[in-house]
């Protein structure tokens, strides 16, 4: 289940190396802490959560309302597992841009390296399938960019993942957790977390079963006939609302993908969307047809519920205090060491003292 989003200002620029490797130390310390009174479960069922996530960007020091704290702490925290992962059973695929695109080689990867038990095919296939939702499903002018696959030696993984919208100067972000999906096309999200909802196509969601149904049908159906028939809603005046699935679309150029669906029969909407060439205007043409010709609506529903803040890099609430920075590393890192040998209750301590905070 898709378990929140949010929406981020784009800011431009990177952590300073002092901070980012400061950052690096800190998230070991804290996934190692994690992991070790918890279980790597609850490290990835945290992660999954928007909330936890984002105060865990400020904890490392980074700003509070900027894009980059989604690509920073992800960054932060594969480096700093780097070398622990056998210990850990933890691993962290993907990353942003160039490097999102080798997540399926790097899953496979470790999956080689470390043995895991489950099949880093179907870790591969859930990669993909989030990804595709994101861009392609939920089509709210948020292009991604940023794609972390977060998961563990038992197989279990998490998403999280972040889109752009040039026009609005806004990021989105996305999270997910493998063992709450049991559909990958129908509402695998739980909450969104933004200040503003848009024009959007949301072929996820519940409501859009029918349509998702006759698209898939359509998919199976002679091209040729489907382009006529999108090529005759485009010259209709038509509501308002079908503006978002109208614009922008080019029927001849989709006729290649239309022949590739119709010569691979796939059985229903998920192998569909799973299919290779298969992106948003192919989902959009379906959609549209589905609805105009078939009259089954697709919704058009913002999956938005709530939006947060929270509070570093750019000097609030307060500037980054590099001293104390490292004197938590080094705390942190100590009381993991002593719990390793059995004094757990230094780590004890630490919940007690946090529920004064």
């Amino acid at each position: 289940m898709r378990t929140g989003m949010a929406n981020l200002p784009l800011h431009g620029g990177k952590a300073p190396r002092w901070l980012f490797s400061r950052m690096v130390g800190l998230a070991r310390e804290i996934a190692s802490a994690v992991v070790w009174e918890y279980g790597r479960d609850e490290l990835l069922l945290r992660l999954s959560d928007p909330f936890w996530f984002q105060a865990l960007g400020c904890v490392l020091g980074f700003d509070w309302h900027s894009s980059g704290v989604t690509t920073t702490v992800c960054g932060a925290l594969k480096e700093g597992i780097r070398g622990r992962e056998h210990e850990l059973g933890f691993f962290v695929a993907g990353g942003k841009g160039r490097v999102s695109r080798q997540t399926p080689a790097e899953i496979t990867s470790i999956s080689e390296k470390f043995s895991l038990s489950r099949d880093p095919a179907e870790l591969v296939y859930a990669s993909r399938m989030s990804a595709k939702v994101d861009s392609s499903l939920l089509q709210d002018g948020f292009q991604i960019y940023h794609h972390c696959f977060l998961f563990t030696s038992e197989g279990r993984w998490a998403v999280v993942q972040q889109g752009m919208n040039e026009e609005s100067l806004y990021a989105r972000r996305y999270h997910w957790l493998g063992d709450k999906v049991s559909d990958f096309v129908c509402e695998p999200h739980q909450a969104v977390c933004c200040d503003a909802r848009g024009t959007i196509l949301n072929m996820a969601a519940l409501e859009s079963g029918p349509n998702r149904e006759i698209s898939a049908a359509l998919s199976k159906e002679d091209p040729a006939r489907l382009i006529g028939d999108l090529k005759k809603i485009k010259s209709l005046e038509l509501p308002p609302h079908h503006e978002v699935l109208a614009r922008d679309l080019k029927p001849d150029s989709i006729a290649r993908i239309l022949l590739k669906t119709y010569e691979n029969q796939p059985p229903d909407f998920e192998r569909l969307l799973g299919m290779e060439g298969v992106g948003p205007k192919t989902i959009r043409a379906l959609a549209l047809l589905s609805e105009v010709v078939h009259g089954a609506p697709a919704s058009r529903r913002d999956p938005v519920r709530y939006s947060f803040a929270h509070g570093g890099k750019d000097g609030y609430p307060y500037p980054v205090n590099r001293g104390e920075y490292d004197r938590s590393i080094d705390i942190l890192s100590k009381a993991l060491k002593a719990a390793k040998v059995g004094h757990s209750e230094k780590l004890e301590a630490f919940r007690r003292l946090s529920h004064w905070q």
